[in-house]
């Protein structure tokens, strides 16, 4: 089979993941962190770590993979949430330059991690470029959807339409509303989850409308995400093939309406490593390669 690093929906072939023993280390460094970064209330790390520990027995359901990035001293509790800090491409991964502050060591790591395991570099986002793996999602194999907002900048998207659109890929841009303000984690992947080729979770009341009717006019069906599960994280929702999806306990309408549409749901506590850091299962995984 043939894979690729262009797919949100694919058969996972190899991904990434950072453990709560590496990231929020310890009880002390909970206590230390914790408000500073904005989580919704202090996590408890032994609770996060048997809640991911289930998380990684589904993940490992689908075949893949599994690499781990390990403990590094100049990075936050923020670091379990591996996405954010790279996107992965057919031509190397791009190293990114974290809008949130707190978080600017974490793409050096990143890199550090995937260059131990031999993978290329196609490039960085520099300063006063931002640019964060939340904001990034991939429609097709050719079209890179990315958010614009107060972690992602027009210099980020600049420089990444530099690094793309000369190899044939087509960067489209969703202009993100202000939501909650600068302190709130806020990515496009918040109001967007591809599931398939044709097929997409959302929560369309924070949606641009220009990105939304870009999404309907190549094809796509929504499961719309309710009101009531949007800040249960109903609408993060992690491919780990076509249509076999994985999501944090606790949103049933969602995960209704996703069972309808012939997907196979499979749950997670996710009380202390997501909800509380505002960082569902596509946070948790900076995925590499998937299976066409």
């Amino acid at each position: 089979m043939k894979t690729t690093c262009h797919s949100e929906y694919g058969k996972l072939k190899s991904v990434f993941i950072k453990k709560p023993e590496a990231a929020f280390v310890s009880e002390q460094q909970v206590n230390n962190q914790w408000k500073e970064l904005n989580f919704l209330s202090k996590p408890d790390f032994s609770k996060a770590i048997a809640e991911h520990v289930e998380f990684e027995k589904i993940l490992s359901r689908s075949g893949a993979s599994i690499s781990y990035l390990p403990f590094d001293s100049k990075v936050t509790m923020d670091s379990m949430y591996c996405r954010d800090a790279s996107i992965a491409t057919d031509f190397g991964m791009i190293i990114c330059n974290m809008g949130k502050a707190q978080r600017k060591n974490e793409p050096t790591a990143e890199r550090l991690a995937f260059e131990k395991k031999e993978i290329k570099i196609l490039g960085e986002i520099k300063s006063p470029g931002t640019l964060e793996g939340g904001d990034v999602a991939w429609i097709d194999s050719k079209t890179l959807a990315v958010g614009h907002t107060y972690r992602t900048n027009d210099s980020g998207i600049s420089q990444l339409r530099n690094l793309l659109e000369p190899i044939g890929i087509e960067v489209i841009v969703a202009s993100m509303p202000h939501y909650k303000g600068k302190a709130d984690v806020f990515h496009l992947m918040s109001v967007l989850s591809p599931v398939d080729k044709d097929l997409a979770v959302v929560y369309s009341p924070l949606m641009p409308i220009s990105f939304r009717n870009t999404l309907l006019e190549r094809g796509f069906s929504f499961v719309e995400v309710p009101d009531s599960e949007w800040d249960s994280m109903g609408c993060n929702v992690l491919a780990m093939a076509p249509r076999e999806v994985v999501m944090v306990k606790g949103n049933p309408i969602t995960k209704h309406r996703l069972e309808l549409v012939g997907c196979i749901v499979w749950e997670y506590e996710g009380n202390e490593i997501s909800v509380k850091g505002g960082g569902g299962p596509t946070c948790l995984t900076r995925p590499i390669e998937r299976f066409i």
